[in-house]
């Protein structure tokens, strides 16, 4: 699915054809959005070589199935951009990543992905509605695909660190095998956001110091700066949310090590309690015939009333000792 948009003088034009685009590029007081979704060579490849004649080594990383990091590759009249866009399933808890690649120049922005993002529809649903995202140049249109990308990581995180510190909370009393997998989960999802969002913060950064000033005007630096401050943020919620599952993860271990020692200390007490008990048994079990208390009369009722005498003494020794 391809889809060009072109602001000329207040005028919004859209579904262009690669010719009429291909006119608007040398106006340069026109704006225009080329939005490609395709996950096989196609009809775009025609759009990224023949109407903006784009170095085919980028149009390699468009259609590359690996997923690339971060990165932006400056080729003089137009930069190349790899941003990524983040969604986890709500019914799977899967978290996907998928890559955003942007063609920068003075006068266009082109935009790349395989599957649908939502920093696309949303910029694509405001863009509609005249908003001055396509107003004031292709560095503030880059700049808006590149914000919703990065706000979009806000509500997965947040997802995140309260279902961890949910169960932080149940860990303590129950801290069986499901929690620990969930935890794991949790921490395996925390690790690849920070491997996503720590290069994604070093291209904010390059934009925001105004490294290409040909293309990303000096208006726009601070709305660029503001991009980097929402990924610093970013990084910090997921460290925080790594540190909330490694926490949960010593919790458990040490929940289960309590309970596992509980277990422990039963098992041994009621070991302490039986062994003179079994002691008295083995030693008036023995084959022999000259025991002298066999010929007692009352020598089976005295031998219970000992071991229940020392039964009684060593269990009450061991609530005095508060260990019962």
């Amino acid at each position: 699915m391809i889809l060009s948009s072109v602001r000329t003088r207040g005028a919004l034009r859209t579904g262009l054809s690669r010719e009429a685009t291909q006119q608007a590029l040398a106006d340069t007081e026109s704006l225009i959005w080329v939005d490609i979704e395709e996950a096989e060579r196609g009809e775009g490849e025609h759009w990224l070589r023949d109407v903006f004649n784009f170095h085919p080594l980028t149009i390699d990383d468009c259609y590359n199935n690996l997923i690339d990091p971060p990165k932006i590759d400056d080729h003089g009249d137009y930069l190349f951009v790899i941003i990524h866009a983040v969604d986890l399933d709500a019914e799977t808890d899967d978290l996907a990543a998928c890559e955003l690649d942007m063609y920068v120049g003075r006068n266009y922005v082109v935009s790349f992905h395989k599957r649908p993002v939502n920093a696309v529809t949303q910029l694509r649903r405001r863009t509609s509605a005249n908003s001055v995202d396509i107003e004031h140049g292709a560095d503030f249109l880059a700049h808006s695909l590149f914000d919703i990308a990065v706000d979009d990581f806000h509500p997965i995180v947040e997802q995140l660190d309260d279902r961890i510190d949910a169960i932080q909370e149940q860990v303590i009393d129950r801290p069986d095998k499901q929690l620990l997998e969930e935890t794991l989960a949790i921490r395996h999802q925390a690790q690849r956001l920070r491997r996503t969002v720590l290069p994604q913060r070093d291209v904010a950064a390059r934009f925001a110091r105004g490294e290409y000033p040909g293309i990303i005007g000096a208006g726009a630096l601070f709305y660029y700066r503001d991009i980097y401050d929402h990924t610093v943020r970013v990084e910090e919620m997921i460290e925080a949310v790594r540190e909330l599952a490694d926490g949960t993860l010593n919790i458990y271990l040490g929940a289960l090590n309590n309970r596992t020692n509980e277990v422990m200390k039963a098992l041994a007490i009621a070991a302490v309690v039986f062994l003179p008990l079994t002691l008295i048994v083995g030693i008036y079990g023995t084959n022999f015939d000259n025991v002298p208390e066999y010929q007692y009369r009352f020598g089976y009722l005295g031998m219970w009333i000992v071991m229940i005498v020392i039964a009684g003494a060593l269990i009450a020794w061991f609530r005095w000792r508060r260990w019962i």
